[in-house]
């Protein structure tokens, strides 16, 4: 079979009709049921049309299709945060990257919920892995420091570009059911890169960056309040396009979440300052020093989007990383949010073992459950909506074997806005495929 035969065999099979409706009435019985904010013993679930009914001991009502989870742990649907996720399909293809624009004309303009791809086959490998739900950021083109996924390189496959602006683009959010509608909410947060990735694409040096920055927020508040004069040319030359000075109203309102990747910790003190003078909202991305500030970034009332095992110097902004920067956040009382690895797309599913990393260096167990779930809800304004067993919220369900921060746990029951979803990925058809076609050696049969 060639190959087009065969992704378009994969694409079919990852497909089909998935084995239950949002309208039916599913009661999940007799399991550990971690709620997001808390957790009930031999608890039962009651999912109908798409939302959680109930949660509580009470008995299945009647008529409702009965999963038996006695043994098992039942959780909400994860929640990958500085994801690419539907976004980007293989990292040495360029063409399969949406989550880059090179345009030096259209930075903070760029929205990224409309090249998403449903039928991505990062879809279904997530879904494994327990995430519901992803954050889908997009990635800035200028430099190696911001939001570079998998194993991108900036400026792979575009045909070369001009120097980019400060913005990468705006993030969006995306639910991973099998269906054509993906998209839950556009436009959730812009993306930034500060410390090196910042100073490189104002010219070198950190305080360029911050100065340019002020400049360019200054210059969205003066076409807000003089946009009459600006349509009649009237208004003084800006450096930013028409798109993009519309895009960075919210941000610079404060309506609108500022993701900033940064990583040092001189680094946070001065974006942390910048979020005073300027009355932008933030949210962190990175801060692997962290934890020698956490006391500021909590006053600030900042969250963090952090990867916990991310503990060597790679580079000066992370001389003092270390894997116990999640608990010392969380201990301070600043809202994390725990990533996947390499940019939590083909990894993504990796985001609840570095869960239970930071569990195992001092991160209270139900905080790590938390920074999977109700935490990135919060952080992006919807709370409440999704990434908790709660009544009203989304039916984002998934039914574990075992401890879901276990690696050799896996889903038996994975649901997204109430809807079953298949058990399977385009890898697992394919193991499966050539598991019949080549006889295994003896020493390597069950």
């Amino acid at each position: 079979m060639r190959l087009p035969h065969i992704l378009a065999a994969a694409v079919a099979a990852l497909s089909v009709a998935a084995p239950a409706v949002a309208q039916d009435t599913v009661a999940i019985t007799g399991g550990r049921v971690l709620t997001g904010t808390s957790v009930i013993e031999r608890g039962t679930v009651v999912i109908r049309d798409g939302k959680i009914v109930s949660v509580g001991t009470g008995a299945a009502p009647a008529g409702a299709r009965v999963i038996d989870a006695t043994g098992k742990t039942v959780a909400p649907g994860f929640v990958a945060v500085d994801s690419g996720l539907a976004g980007t399909e293989v990292g040495s293809v360029g063409g399969t990257n949406e989550l880059r624009n090179a345009s030096n004309t259209l930075s903070a303009a760029f929205d990224i919920s409309y090249g998403l791809d449903p039928w991505s086959f990062t879809l279904p490998v997530a879904r494994l892995g327990g995430i519901t739900r992803a954050v889908v950021v997009p990635q800035h083109p200028g430099s190696s420091g911001g939001h570079v996924h998998e194993d991108e390189t900036a400026g792979a496959g575009d045909g070369g570009y001009q120097t980019p602006g400060l913005f990468a683009g705006q993030a969006a959010v995306i639910d991973l059911g099998q269906d054509a509608n993906i998209l839950v909410k556009p436009r959730v947060a812009m993306v930034a890169p500060f410390g090196e990735a910042g100073a490189d694409i104002a010219g070198g040096a950190r305080g360029a960056q911050f100065v340019l920055f002020k400049e360019t927020l200054a210059e969205v508040r003066l076409y807000a309040r003089n946009k009459s004069a600006y349509e009649r040319a009237g208004l003084r030359d800006l450096s930013l396009s028409r798109a993009d000075l519309e895009a960075l109203i919210p941000v610079a309102n404060g309506s609108m979440p500022l993701i900033v990747t940064v990583h040092r910790a001189s680094d946070i003190q001065q974006v942390l300052r910048l979020a005073r003078e300027e009355g932008i909202k933030l949210i962190l991305d990175g801060a692997e020093e962290g934890w020698l500030v956490a006391g500021e970034i909590a006053a600030a009332g900042v969250p963090v989007l952090l990867n916990p095992i991310s503990n060597l110097p790679a580079d000066f902004e992370m001389r003092a990383a270390r894997m116990e920067n999640a608990a010392a956040l969380n201990a301070a009382g600043v809202v994390i949010a725990i990533k996947g690895n390499e940019g939590s797309t083909h990894r993504a599913r990796e985001a609840r073992y570095n869960a239970g990393n930071a569990v195992s260096h001092g991160l209270p167990y139900g905080a790590a459950i938390a920074a999977l779930t109700v935490n990135p809800a919060k952080i992006f304004g919807m709370a409440g909506q999704f990434g908790q067993i709660a009544p009203g919220a989304a039916a984002d369900v998934v039914v574990w074997s075992g401890d879901p921060l276990e690696p050799l746990s896996q889903p038996s029951a994975v649901f997204i806005d109430g809807v079953e979803q298949p058990l399977t990925s385009r890898a697992l058809l394919l193991r499966d495929r050539y598991r019949q076609q080549t006889p295994m050696p003896p020493a390597y049969r069950n």
